[in-house]
C-alpha cells in the first residue's frame, strides 16, 4: 500500500498531494494549491473520500462531544466522532442511532456527506432525515449553520453532497429511544426473488428491521436464494453488553499475496450460509447490525488489488426483473463474493439532493479486483440498471462512467450551485474529467 489514506477496498489507491489534520472546528480552512477534501475514517469503498493531487483533510480529530439532552435524545458532536463513539455514549441511556449503515466505524461528517442508509429505511428513511442541524464552513471563510428550516437549501445540497459544500464541523441528531440494546431476530430462507418480495412485505410490516443476504453465486433454479434476516428492539429495561467482553478480537493481520475469495471459497461459504439454523434468537445490537465489525481489516482478504463494492437501487416497477437478470449475469461471471446484501428501500423521499437511497430495491457486494474482466462485469451491470432507471452509490463507486452518474442523479444541476469550487475528490474528478477542480 502508499501509506497514505486510502479507501476500504483499497481501489484505487490514493495520491494526494498534501496531508493535514483538522483539530480545531473554529479554525480557518487551509490554503492549498489544489483542491481540498475532509477524509473521516476511510470507510468509503470507493474514491469518493480520496482527492488524486490535492489536499486531504484528516477530520477524526474533530473528535468532541458538545451536548447530550439525555431527556430528549437530542445529541451534538464534532464531524469526526464516530459512530461507534456515539454508540458507546447513549445506549446506556436508552437511546441508540436512527439510523445505522453496516459498519460502526464511520464518522457523523461522514454519514451525513453519504446520507447513510440502514435496515430500517422502511420504518426511517436515512440518516439525513435525523440530522436537526449541522454547522458548514466554506473556503472563503463563511460559516452557516444548516437545519431543514435554517438555510434549507444549503442542507439539502450537503445532506448527501459527497463532502464538496464545504466541512462540515458538527452534526446535531435527534436519536431513537429504546427499551433494551437487544433485538428480536427472525431469520428466514427463500428459494427465490419471488419469494423474497412476499417475506419482504411481511417483514416490513412487523419488524424494524429487514435485509436478506443473498447468493449471488446460485444458478438455475437457485437463482436468487437467500436468507431474510428481520428484527425489532426488545422490551426490557437492562442496557448493557450482555456478552463476556472478548480481550483482543478476531483481525487479518497481513494482505494475503492472492485474494481468498474465489469461486470455490464463494460456493462454499454460500451453502453453508444457507443452511444455517434459523431459529429466532434475542441477540445484541452489535452482530444484528455490524457483523463485519468483529473481523479487524476484513478488507484484507481481497490481496494486494484490493475489491470494488457494486451497490444499485432500481425502483420498485423493475426491481423483480432486473434484480433476476444482475443475479444471473454475476452467476455466470464466477466472480462475486459471500457479502450479498439485498433489501427494499421504503416511500420516504431523499433527504438530500445527490441521496442514493430513494423507492426500490437494492443490491450491494463485492467483487475482488480482476482489471478489465471484473470492469466489464460491471459496465454491464450498469446496463441493467439503467435501462430500469436505477442508480449506483458513490459512497460505493470505484469505477461508474460519468454518463450512469448523471442519470442516477437528476438534480445534480441544482447541486452545482452549493459545491465549495476549493473542494474536490477523486471520484467527482472522475465525474468531471477535464474540469479543473
Amino acid at each position: 500500500m502508499s501509506g497514505q489514506p486510502n479507501s476500504w477496498g483499497h481501489y484505487p489507491q490514493g495520491r494526494a498531494a498534501q496531508i493535514r489534520r483538522l483539530s480545531d472546528r473554529r479554525a480557518l480552512l487551509p490554503v492549498a494549491s489544489g483542491p481540498m477534501l475532509v477524509y473521516g475514517n476511510g470507510r468509503s469503498y470507493g474514491d469518493v473520500c480520496l482527492n488524486d493531487g490535492g489536499m486531504l483533510l484528516l477530520g477524526r480529530g474533530l473528535d468532541r462531544f458538545i451536548a447530550f439532552d439525555r431527556e430528549r435524545g437530542v445529541l451534538r458532536a464534532e464531524a469526526g466522532v464516530l459512530l461507534s463513539e456515539v454508540l458507546e455514549a447513549v445506549v446506556p441511556h436508552g437511546w441508540f442511532l436512527p439510523v445505522t449503515p453496516g459498519t460502526r466505524y464511520v464518522t457523523l461528517g461522514g454519514a451525513v456527506a453519504n446520507d447513510v442508509h440502514g435496515k430500517n429505511h422502511h420504518r426511517a428513511g436515512t440518516f439525513g432525515h435525523h440530522v436537526l442541524a449541522f454547522e458548514l464552513r466554506r473556503s472563503d471563510g463563511s460559516v452557516r449553520r444548516c437545519s431543514p428550516t435554517e438555510h434549507a437549501d444549503w442542507f439539502a445540497a450537503t445532506v448527501g453532497g459527497l463532502g464538496l459544500t464545504g466541512l462540515i464541523t458538527w452534526v446535531e441528531i435527534q436519536l431513537q429511544a429504546i427499551r433494551s440494546p437487544l433485538l428480536d431476530v427472525t431469520r428466514r430462507r427463500f428459494a427465490g426473488l419471488s419469494e423474497f418480495f412476499a417475506l419482504a412485505d411481511e417483514a416490513d410490516a412487523r419488524d424494524e428491521f429487514t435485509v436478506a443476504w443473498v447468493d449471488c453465486a446460485a444458478r438455475g433454479a437457485a437463482l436468487g436464494r437467500g436468507v431474510l434476516m428481520s428484527a425489532s428492539f426488545a422490551d426490557g429495561t437492562e442496557h448493557r453488553d450482555p456478552r463476556p467482553r472478548a480481550r483482543g478480537g478476531l483481525r487479518v493481520p497481513v494482505t494475503p499475496p492472492i485474494p481468498l475469495v474465489n469461486p470455490l471459497s464463494v460456493k462454499l461459504f454460500n451453502e453453508v450460509y444457507y443452511r444455517q439454523s434459523l431459529d429466532a434468537r434475542r441477540e445484541y445490537y452489535v452482530p444484528f447490525f455490524y457483523p463485519l465489525d468483529a473481523i479487524g481489516e476484513w478488507n484484507r482478504i481481497y490481496g494486494p488489488r484490493g475489491f470494488v463494492q457494486y451497490q444499485c437501487v432500481v425502483p420498485p416497477a423493475h426491481a423483480l426483473p432486473a434484480m433476476r437478470e444482475l443475479l444471473e449475469r454475476i452467476a455466470a461471471s464466477g466472480q462475486g463474493s459471500f457479502l450479498a446484501v439485498l433489501k427494499r428501500f421504503g416511500d420516504c423521499p431523499p433527504a438530500g439532493l445527490l441521496s442514493f437511497a430513494r423507492p426500490g430495491t437494492t443490491i450491494a457486494l463485492d467483487f475482488p479486483m480482476g482489471g478489465d474482466r471484473t470492469l466489464r462485469l460491471l459496465d454491464a451491470l450498469d446496463g441493467v440498471v439503467a435501462a430500469a432507471g436505477g442508480a449506483i452509490y458513490p459512497a460505493k463507486d470505484a469505477r461508474m462512467q460519468p454518463s450512469m452518474f448523471r442519470q442516477g442523479y437528476q438534480a445534480l444541476s441544482r447541486f452545482m450551485a452549493f459545491r465549495d469550487a476549493a473542494f474536490s475528490s477523486s471520484f467527482w474528478q472522475r465525474m468531471h474529467t477535464g474540469e479543473s477542480s
